[in-house]
């Protein structure tokens, strides 16, 4: 089969090394042209474990290419994806469709042949049927689908995720592109991966549900965690206890300074958008949304805490900024508002991130950016972990405290057990701990 991807972001490129992994031939479509060549020359713009070498035998191999000329794709292509970025607009948190539907104005004149049209960026329910309006609009005389075909990836496992998903799911109309569609995963049969046909808003809708039910995991952990430390209960343990149970699951039950990231913020806000537009508002997500903004703020606020009441002149190790680890994303990390925080409380950051360096310094200024966790430890007053990078577990208390000035660890994410701490002599504030 041939694949023409739309959009050389996350999505894209993961699902287009992924597809040609299987033995497709894709062609990777970007207006940007920059990032076009750096993907040509070998420079993958993203991190993402395991993805340079998986785009580079594919390259090798004949199967992907990169380019910024949409007509010979979209001629040759039995599957052309949108993969574009639907950001959330400024004003009233709904998804932004212009990169979707110039994408669809541009690939229009090329259509030959029959051809599926499938979504892969996250799109409000009702997007497809749009989608196929204006294109009957634009090619009254092509033969073509639209398919809903939402990515279940998340940052940092993406990889293992498209190849071994829990589900493969396909919103469409027409038995034809059912066929299609099926046989572009039919490879993944082997791995007995189900992929689940249903109806275009369906598979729309069940995107953002997903999200906004993870997102609604990780605020309820959050608040049970700060009901633990008042009554004396270990928010881990619990954790485990409620996770064991097969209906509730233990992913998503770790708690944290809160959830951020390129989807369940804006993922979301769309939601909600679209409840209250069809008059059925979703008063827990709306809840969740509050309950996750709160919490960055109130992780500042407990580091000041942690440090004796003020943070007027002293140094902080910052151990991680990006919004979770093996990724260098910081989309609405809480970093870019706990840092802030601190800084105006006259704080002075030393910071360390294995991957979002570059990327944290074009989005918070006066930092100092150091190059190992041990250096941005190094004079610091206070330390503080953000990201879970698993390099941060294997620090070993004394080597802490022999860097540090002071003596105070506040870690915002459960990666040091309290018990070597304080061994060690160090003040240790986790959450959800008695």
């Amino acid at each position: 089969m041939n694949i023409c991807m739309i959009g050389a972001g996350y999505v894209g490129l993961v699902s287009a090394a992924c597809f040609s992994e299987f033995g497709w031939h894709v062609a990777c479509v970007d207006s940007d042209r920059e990032k076009i060549e750096a993907l040509k020359s070998g420079r993958v713009p993203i991190y993402e474990p395991g993805l340079d070498d998986l785009l580079a035998r594919n390259v090798g191999a004949g199967r992907l290419s990169f380019t910024h000329e949409l007509g010979g794709a979209v001629a040759a292509a039995d599957v052309v994806f949108l993969a574009v970025g639907t950001p959330m607009r400024r004003g009233d948190g709904y998804a932004d469709l212009r990169f979707v539907f110039d994408a669809v104005e541009e690939l229009a004149p090329h259509l030959d042949g029959y051809t599926v049209i499938a979504t892969k960026s996250t799109v409000p329910v009702g997007t497809s049927r749009k989608i196929e309006a204006r294109l009957k609009e634009l090619r009254p005389d092509a033969a073509f689908s639209v398919c809903s075909n939402p990515e279940f990836l998340r940052e940092g496992s993406a990889i293992q995720d498209f190849t071994h998903p829990d589900r493969v799911l396909v919103g469409h109309d027409d038995e034809r592109a059912r066929e299609v569609m099926a046989r572009l995963y039919a490879p993944l049969a082997l791995r007995k991966a189900p992929v689940m046909f249903v109806a275009r808003e369906s598979a729309e809708l069940a995107k953002y549900a997903a999200n906004a039910f993870l997102a609604l995991k990780i605020s309820f952990i959050n608040e049970i965690s700060d009901l633990c430390e008042q009554v004396g209960a270990d928010v881990q343990q619990v954790a485990s206890a409620i996770g064991a149970d097969r209906r509730i699951g233990d992913k998503f039950l770790h708690p944290g300074p809160g959830f951020g990231g390129s989807c369940f913020p804006k993922d979301i806000a769309a939601l909600v958008r679209t409840a209250r537009e069809h008059k059925t508002p979703l008063s827990l997500l709306e809840q969740v949304q509050i309950v996750n903004e709160e919490r960055k703020i109130a992780m500042a606020g407990r580091i000041v805490e942690a440090a004796g009441g003020s943070v007027e002149g002293l140094v902080i190790g910052v151990l991680g900024v990006s919004f979770k680890p093996n990724t260098d994303d910081m989309r609405e990390a809480p970093s870019l508002v706990i840092l802030p925080l601190l800084m105006e409380k006259g704080a002075r950051i030393r910071a360390y991130d294995p991957a979002a360096a570059a990327n944290a310094r074009e989005l918070i200024a006066d930092v100092e950016w150091c190059t190992s966790a041990l250096e941005a430890c190094k004079g610091a007053d206070v330390v503080v972990v953000l990201t879970e990078w698993n390099e941060f577990r294997a620090l070993a208390p004394e080597a802490l405290k022999s860097a540090m000035r002071g003596r105070v660890v506040v870690d915002l994410r459960n990666v040091f057990a309290p018990e070597h701490m304080q061994a060690a002599g160090l003040t240790y504030s986790g959450l959800g701990r008695p």
